[in-house]
């Protein structure tokens, strides 16, 4: 892309100097998180976790749904954001990896904002579709198995009101995106909700060169 700056190890070091606010508690989560297999791949940049605080405020959002919640970093990133009464929908297929963060979410005092749903993602949408209805959620995080993306968008796409956010994590995948020899599940997932959404007029649309690449979707 023309003028993007090169982001060099020291560069963003000095990103975070000036930028980045993790403050203890999230910094211990994400160092427990790293002591975990694949933990530091797959957790979300601290950078990015404070990024979806700030969203969750420029929305004035009251629910956010989360699809995909692994220890539960974003969770509570997003979950210090809300206000007092409002509420977080975590979803993820085990309760292994979300168990990690329980012990965090309530240091914190926000685990009564956080509805942890265990099981199979799409029969999760589905059950708050019929619960809440259509347009209930302020804003949705899309974090977990990319095979399904186009799937998990469409869903969330119902869910969220008009003007709500939809975000989606690892949207450049590891650079695998822009490799057309590359045709595992999960970069074919990416890439077709990648083409979905450039060719969707239900969103405004923007792929933020950020971490793994993050695309935010404004519903019209």
């Amino acid at each position: 892309m023309a003028h993007q700056t090169a982001t060099t190890p020291d560069l963003l070091s000095y990103v975070r100097e000036v930028s980045l606010r993790e403050d203890d508690l999230l910094r211990e989560l994400r160092e427990t998180t790293a002591d975990l297999p694949a933990g530091t791949a797959m957790q979300v940049m601290a950078e990015e976790g404070q990024l979806l605080a700030l969203l969750v405020g420029l929305t004035d959002a009251r629910a956010v749904l989360e699809i995909g919640t692994f220890t539960g970093y974003s969770t509570l990133c997003m979950a210090r954001a809300l206000p007092a009464d409002g509420l977080l929908v975590s979803c993820d297929i085990d309760d292994r990896w979300p168990a990690v963060g329980v012990d965090f979410w309530k240091r914190a005092g926000v685990d009564s904002r956080i509805d942890l749903r265990i099981g199979d993602a799409t029969e999760t949408l589905d059950t708050l579709l019929a619960e809440r209805g259509p347009g209930s959620f302020d804003l949705v995080f899309i974090d977990a198995d990319k095979a399904n993306y186009v799937h998990y968008y469409e869903a969330s796409l119902a869910l969220v009101r008009t003007g709500g956010l939809i975000v989606v994590d690892n949207t450049l995948f590891f650079g695998r995106v822009a490799d057309p020899t590359a045709v595992d599940p999960d970069t074919a997932g990416v890439k077709a909700l990648n083409r979905v959404l450039h060719q969707d007029s239900r969103v405004e649309l923007s792929l933020l060169v950020m971490a793994d690449g993050i695309t935010l979707a404004r519903k019209r």
